[in-house]
């Protein structure tokens, strides 16, 4: 057995590759990924109860509770439960103004935007629920 150093990692992740999101109503889940946040459809496994949505480099994959791959997560999410704290999806360019403007549109409602750390350092950010309760943080880039 080879050993390792804090510099010569054995795995080196690059980015997020997917996030799969257990679901009570899949169509309303999909219309909330695909209109408001502009994930198109990549891919779907109605026999599996698998609709992977595009997000950039990234997949957002919603699994009905009710689906056989949902029912091996056990009870679904609700406002007491939930199967992830949240996912953090990076915007740019962040423009807060549009982003709230296009979001009370659909009837989702934001926090208030703040400096968070992500993945590139200190950049702005705000949180959104999903149509299940969990949480969604669009971040900017980071600040100069």
């Amino acid at each position: 057995m080879t050993e390792t150093t804090a510099t010569e990692p054995v795995i080196r992740i690059r980015e997020i590759d997917h996030v799969v999101l257990r679901v009570a109503d899949i169509e309303r889940s999909r219309a909330f990924w695909r209109d408001v946040l502009g994930c198109p459809v990549e891919r779907e496994r109605p026999d599996l109860g698998l609709y992977q949505m595009r997000a950039g480099a990234c997949l957002i994959d919603l699994v009905p509770v009710d689906s056989q791959l949902g029912r091996m997560g056990g009870a679904g999410p609700d406002r007491e439960g939930h199967n992830m704290d949240h996912v953090c999806l990076r915007v740019e360019p962040f423009d807060e103004a549009g982003i709230r403007a296009h979001l009370a549109h659909h009837g989702i409602e934001t926090s208030a935007s703040g400096q968070r750390y992500g993945a590139e350092g200190n950049g702005p950010s705000l949180y959104l629920q999903d149509p299940d309760g969990n949480t969604v943080e669009l971040k900017g880039p980071p600040e100069a």
